[in-house]
């Protein structure tokens, strides 16, 4: 609870010893398969883990939102109607952290939705780069905040896909639905199936004696300047080719295996290799979660290592730490299966474990990274959790 005390502890602060309306908490997410395939309207199983961002809210009778970083000790203020399109308020630019709660109002707005101002304190233990989706968990954090404020009603997954829609527009990340969806519809004890074509999900059980790791290399990226777009327009090029073959698809998801190995030679080496990460991954993902649901850890576990390889050599979205992190893991006792998670180039490695050697695997895995790397690791243990509501 200590981002939650410094975000309070900071509002009090700032808005002269008042208290907040209400606070929003609103969960980062770990994918445990089914990785750079949401933008393929394939399936991710994605949980919300127990790490989130906090914001603390005071109601205003103005437009204006008044809002404090309590980690970067920061603060800005915008008009929610005065929020313009690519990340400027009435002709000044934002900073970067300000972008995703003013492209969150700039979309609301423009959806007829009541959006008010706000005084508020934002904090987060969801680190930010970290492949974690700490900006999903703020953008749900304000869209919360405002329905709360607005006293409209929107579904979790209606909010996703506006805050989706947000940073696609606003930021200008062009992020499938996964982050934003399973920061809004987080379960307890659950990982979430999605099918990013229909949009259809349901909860799946996790086992009680499994453990969820996460390991943050403490290898930054910034999505936004990384190859993520790129790969995106390999796998809508390798959808062009395929469809003089095959009239019928409409996404990768859409592509067997089979399909795959008799038309892969449309494809230049490169697109081909992208594409095949896609297919193989799609398939592995429904499989594994039917081996999930029968309680076959060690067959979910050896898929996330399948995953890994081919986000590695296929997909080309690993680095030297992702790799070495991933390697130690899958070698220590009691690791079922470990693989990075989110857009690569750095950020977190996720690993099952079971649960009795949680502690020492986390140990052991710090030492041994920090050997090979020379960087320090932070390295926890954590457990799915629900999504983004008002706590309090």
């Amino acid at each position: 609870m200590l981002a939650l005390d410094h975000v309070l502890a900071r509002f009090e602060k700032s808005f002269g010893g008042a208290e907040p309306a209400f606070v929003v908490r609103s969960p980062g997410r770990v994918n445990l398969l089914g990785e750079h395939v949401d933008y393929n309207d394939g399936w991710v199983l994605p949980v919300a883990i127990d790490r989130a961002a906090y914001l603390a809210v005071g109601r205003c009778d103005s437009v204006l939102v008044s809002l404090g970083a309590a980690d970067l000790d920061e603060s800005v203020a915008f008009r929610v109607t005065e929020t313009a399109a690519k990340g400027t308020v009435t002709g000044s630019p934002l900073p970067n952290w300000a972008l995703y709660p003013a492209g969150v109002a700039h979309v609301l707005v423009n959806s007829g939705l009541a959006v008010s101002g706000m005084d508020a304190v934002l904090g987060s233990d969801v680190s930010r780069g970290a492949g974690l989706s700490s900006s999903a968990a703020v953008e749900l954090a304000f869209a919360v905040a405002w329905r709360e404020l607005g006293g409209w009603q929107k579904s979790g997954m209606e909010l996703a896909l506006l805050c989706q829609k947000a940073e696609n527009s606003y930021v200008g990340v062009n992020c499938g639905i996964m982050d934003q969806f399973a920061c809004a519809n987080g379960q307890a004890d659950h990982a979430l199936l999605l099918d990013c074509r229909t949009l259809e999900w349901s909860p799946v059980p996790l086992p009680p004696d499994v453990a969820i790791v996460i390991a943050d290399t403490a290898k930054r990226r910034e999505l936004g300047k990384s190859e993520y777009n790129n790969r995106r327009a390999a796998c809508e090029e390798a959808v062009r080719a395929f469809a003089a073959v095959l009239p019928d698809i409409r996404a990768l998801r859409d592509v067997s295996i089979t399909d795959f190995n008799k038309h892969s030679h449309l494809l230049a080496p490169e697109i081909a290799r992208r594409a095949r990460h896609v297919v193989e991954e799609c398939e592995r993902t429904v499989a594994a979660v039917e081996s999930l649901r029968r309680n076959d850890i060690a067959a979910f576990g050896f898929a996330m290592n399948e995953s890994h390889r081919t986000l590695r050599d296929l997909y080309e979205v690993s680095c030297f730490e992702l790799d070495a992190m991933v390697s130690i893991a899958q070698n220590l006792n009691g690791c079922y299966g470990a693989r990075l998670t989110g857009a690569g180039f750095g950020g977190c490695a996720v690993a099952l474990v079971a649960a009795t050697v949680a502690d020492d695997f986390k140990h052991e895995l710090a030492k041994h990274y920090e050997a090979a790397t020379g960087l320090k690791p932070e390295i926890y243990v954590c457990k799915a959790s629900a999504g983004a509501e008002v706590v309090r």
